[in-house]
């Protein structure tokens, strides 16, 4: 099993005062070799310890010395050492199944791995959990974790995952939540497979045996014009109005039953039905903001409200991969520990800041990290015209705050997702080519605020970067008082 590698060292960190170089792999800390992030976390954790290190194909000991808990001050490259646990899992709406050819590499590797649920708020089905993985996320009390339920069926279930396991493997759900570790569910809803009678028959089984579960996010399955599937395909209208009324059912229950409504719809469903968006409170904290779960509401209320705390930002569905802090979305967005990358391929090289100076934020942990990139196209004057890039079903929510400023200059741009097709419309899987498509068409020397939800370690999913695009770009933090701070710097 190979080690960590450090990418980068922090200026004056008790990483650096050790000798610790960009580079290092680090085969041992303390007698044991770390298996992922996590127990690097808790083994560099103390005051003093040794470090076994590999560089340059010679092996040798440095002593760590820092005051208890104080941060290590290095960045390793990845957040699993010892591999991914795949997942073996075939269930017809896995996206990665949906994915176009050509794309890098990473993008293709399914997991089924508790770690990275911990780490990316990414979903498990337990179907490769075990006694020792129950063993350890008990003692290490790694928590919140995310499961994928989809069913509580046996049968169902087995049969959605296409995977026999999948019929006995929530019992270990109801371990983990015995043990009180902090879940959180999903329901991916697929039209004549688990909607209506199937769904309500799950909502009663959640109350039933997992009434314990923090959230149960219920969200319509996404698919790609990639999608050989016969059994997958969208939702009509009125098939989404019933899944909101079944839903909207079920949260009355939950609320008379435990205090709380337990279930949650995707915003998608509102758009799709043409409903409202139920109020701020109704959220109960936002908990499954990421799964597109009342993520329309809080930008509103963000955009709205000056001085509202921003949600705060998680990695993407395929940001684990590809550019993801290896400490996980927990970690800060803004770079790495030390201001000089250790590799200038690994810094962002985002396309420009803020006409303003920098990102809008309320401070640095709020912002990504941007390098400015010297482009022979004239910046725009802050009185230019501004346009707002957005995925489709982003511009349903945007464009009504931005016609409420009474603003001429301002502008909705929707982006098409025509390299993913189907109904996928979200903005973190915008990519380079359509962007570029869209603003081909635009005028030159206008303001184009892009989010940065679209971007991993400055580039799209495409594989370009905004250097590329036809028009410069700035990014912004994908969150409604960013978008607001932007607005007005202008």
């Amino acid at each position: 099993m190979a080690g960590p590698q450090i990418v980068a060292v922090a200026s004056g960190s008790p990483a650096q005062r050790a000798g610790l170089q960009p580079g290092d792999e680090v085969a041992a800390i303390g007698g044991e070799s770390p298996r992922d992030v996590i127990r690097w976390q808790l083994l560099s954790n103390g005051a003093r310890f040794p470090m076994e290190i590999l560089r340059d194909g010679a092996r040798f000991s440095v002593q760590i010395s820092k005051r208890d808990g104080e941060p290590l001050g290095a960045e390793v490259d990845a957040a699993v050492f010892d591999g991914v646990q795949t997942c073996d899992n075939h269930c017809e709406f896995c996206f990665v199944h949906q994915l176009p050819r050509g794309m890098r590499r990473s993008l293709y590797l399914k997991d089924d791995d508790y770690r990275l649920s911990f780490l990316y708020g990414n979903f498990t089905t337990l179907t490769r959990f075990n006694e020792l993985d129950y063993e350890r996320v008990v003692s290490e009390r790694l928590s919140p974790l995310y499961v994928s339920i989809h069913a509580t069926d046996p049968d169902v279930r087995a049969a959605i995952l296409q995977n026999r396991r999948g019929a006995v493997s929530l019992r270990w759900l109801r371990l983990l939540l015995d043990a009180g570790i902090e879940v959180h569910g999903q329901v991916v809803v697929c039209p004549g497979v688990n909607d209506g009678a199937v769904l309500e028959d799950t909502l009663a089984g959640v109350l039933d045996r997992f009434a314990e579960l923090r959230t149960l996010c219920v969200v319509p399955l996404g698919l790609s014009r990639y999608n050989r599937q016969p059994r997958m395909r969208l939702h009509t209208s009125a098939e989404a109005a019933s899944v909101v009324d079944l839903v909207e059912g079920w949260q009355s229950r939950f609320l008379r039953a435990l205090g709380r409504r337990l279930a949650f719809l995707a915003d998608e469903y509102y758009l799709m039905c043409g409903r409202g968006f139920p109020d701020d409170d109704h959220y109960e904290g936002f908990d499954m903001h990421e799964d597109g779960v009342g993520m329309a509401r809080a930008f509103h209320a963000q955009f709205t409200v000056q001085g509202r705390e921003p949600t705060p930002p998680r990695s993407g569905f395929f940001s684990w991969v590809d550019g993801a802090p290896a400490d996980g979305y927990r970690a800060p967005r803004h770079g790495s520990p030390d201001p000089q990358p250790a590799d200038p391929a690994v810094a962002d090289p985002q396309a420009v800041p803020s006409s303003c100076g920098e990102l809008p934020g309320d401070g640095p942990e709020d912002r990504p990290h941007v390098v400015p990139v010297a482009l022979t196209r004239r910046r725009p004057g802050r009185d230019a015209p501004v346009a707002v890039l957005t995925g489709t079903l982003g511009a349903a929510v945007v464009a009504p705050l931005v016609a409420s400023l009474d603003r001429s200059d301002v502008r909705v741009l929707p982006v098409e997702n025509r390299f993913f097709g189907g109904n996928i419309g979200v903005t973190g899987l915008m990519v380079g080519s359509d962007l570029a498509r869209v603003l081909a068409g635009q005028p030159e020397g206008d303001r184009y605020l892009l989010p940065d939800v679209c971007l991993s370690r400055g580039r799209f999913l495409d594989g370009t970067s905004p250097q590329e695009l036809p028009r410069r770009v700035e990014i912004i933090a994908t969150h409604g008082q960013a978008l607001r701070d932007a607005l007005e710097c202008g």
